[in-house]
């Protein structure tokens, strides 16, 4: 993305947020805010930007590795 889509991708979330905020009450804007980055991560994901494959290896204990039978 180029540098003007930011700011304004950030503009329209931030009045997400506000009016979640406003008229849901702070559940709403913390359903929001959640929804949001999980989209953002998705998108980052997407554009290659982000790597998830070792964040979810590092989920199973043993960093990614197999472990073996013996």
């Amino acid at each position: 993305m180029n540098g003007r889509t930011w700011p304004a991708l950030g503009l329209a979330f931030g009045t997400a947020l506000g009016f979640a905020g406003a008229f849901g009450g702070f559940g709403a804007f913390i359903i929001v805010l959640l929804l949001g980055v999980l989209g953002f991560l998705g998108g980052r994901a997407l554009e290659g930007e982000l790597d998830l494959s070792d964040m979810f290896s590092s989920f199973g204990g043993n960093g990614g590795q197999k472990r073996s039978s013996s």
